[in-house]
């Protein structure tokens, strides 16, 4: 079983961590849809921030994982027929990618940590608050945390239409070396 990348392929590590926080992703932005809209006596009014922060943390935690990982492993080549063009749209679009995950952490613990209290995390420890002491804080990173998280998930749709097109319309390996791990 390869678990690091080489430069024909992604390695088992790189693929979970990948679509884990593919799927994290997709599934707080859901949730933080639904749960702006809870009224004060939902059930869910207080369990559903807590479970967004919480998964928030622990999303940031990975990504700061994938970032050391990727740093610290070979980048597969891209495949023959990409042009320089299009590797550079790839790469910067991962790069933004990247920096749109963090802003959207930050924005988060920012709003989170507006009132002076730290996130806890499913009570398995608590993130600390240092709190800005702006005016508003909470709103003025709530706006910027919608709009970065909306900006996120089109990138990401982009991303995912331009694996599809790589996949069955170019006929390359792109899309196939983010599903196995090759032993090449």
């Amino acid at each position: 079983m390869k678990l690091t990348n080489s430069f024909s392929g992604y390695g088992w590590i790189s693929i979970a961590l990948h679509w884990v926080i593919a799927v994290g992703i997709i599934g707080l932005f859901a949730l933080g849809l639904w749960m702006v809209d809870l009224s004060f006596y939902s059930p869910w009014y207080h369990d559903a921030p807590a479970i967004h922060k919480s998964l928030g943390v622990l999303l940031i935690g990975l990504m700061a994982l994938r970032l050391v990982w990727r740093w610290g492993n070979p980048t597969p080549k891209p495949p023959a027929n990409h042009s320089r063009f299009v590797t550079f749209a790839a790469h910067s679009a991962h790069a933004l990618l990247y920096l749109l995950v963090f802003a959207l952490g930050v924005s988060g613990y920012f709003i989170s940590t507006a009132e002076g209290h730290g996130i806890d995390v499913f009570n398995w420890f608590t993130v600390p608050a240092y709190p800005l002491g702006i005016e508003n804080q909470a709103d003025i990173a709530g706006e910027f945390h919608y709009w970065i998280a909306v900006t996120l998930i089109a990138l990401a749709g982009l991303h995912m239409l331009a694996a599809l097109k790589h996949h069955f319309i170019d006929k390359d390996v792109t899309l196939k070396r983010m599903l196995k791990a090759t032993d090449e």
